[in-house]
């Protein structure tokens, strides 16, 4: 028996099974959010404490911060425009602007690696300080999940291709298209309470 479809509704939200999944990843969500809260928290009570190692100011390149920035957040609004080119039945367009997404978020990672190995190179690693273990593991988690953005969004493109724009794979887009936004947010939240209040600080 094929599920009841409301074709009033974007194509994500046309079934009810659709619509069950897209909640459960709201709620799936909600736990991330508690994971990086606890970061934050962890990074709060922990970012003053520098063991006679680097501090923030010592470390942070404002230049390299402000490109992962721009590149992340573009990420974002790429991410905006595929899911508008999704609900208009555009499924090139769609999947143009996925590509691009996917690439910047790649550009974000690479810089991100960049920056580890810079650190761990003049010897500012997890083990020197309470200030770099905790920002290396906020960070760190971040970088995983935009690691598994990365791959799964790779996997939705194969998807598209093999079988098409559908209710099913709109719905996996869009529930891709939160999780990317979910992690343009917690970014902000670091480039705020790490990287510009550890510069001014």
């Amino acid at each position: 028996m094929s599920a009841k479809v409301n074709t009033a509704l974007p194509l994500e939200y046309q079934t009810e099974q659709n619509r069950l999944n897209i909640l459960g990843f709201w709620i799936f969500l909600g736990a991330e959010i508690v994971l990086f809260a606890t970061l934050f928290g962890v990074y709060g009570v922990l970012g003053n404490r520098y063991a006679d190692g680097p501090t923030q100011q010592d470390l942070f390149i404002v230049r390299d911060v402000f490109i992962m920035t721009f590149l992340l957040l573009t990420s974002s609004f790429t991410m905006g425009i595929s899911t508008f080119e999704m609900r208009r039945g555009n499924l090139k367009g769609m999947l143009i602007w996925l590509v691009l997404t996917l690439l910047l978020g790649a550009g974000f990672l690479f810089m991100e690696i960049k920056e580890f190995a810079h650190y761990t190179h003049i010897g500012a690693t997890m083990q020197t300080s309470a200030f770099l273990s905790s920002f290396f593991v906020l960070l760190g988690t971040h970088g995983l999940h935009v690691t598994m953005g990365i791959g799964w969004a790779i996997l939705l493109i194969i998807q598209f291709f093999q079988r098409g724009l559908t209710p099913v794979t709109a719905r996996k887009a869009f529930i891709f298209g939160l999780y990317w936004h979910f992690l343009d947010v917690v970014w902000i939240f670091i480039f705020t309470f790490v990287y510009l209040a550890g510069l001014v600080s």
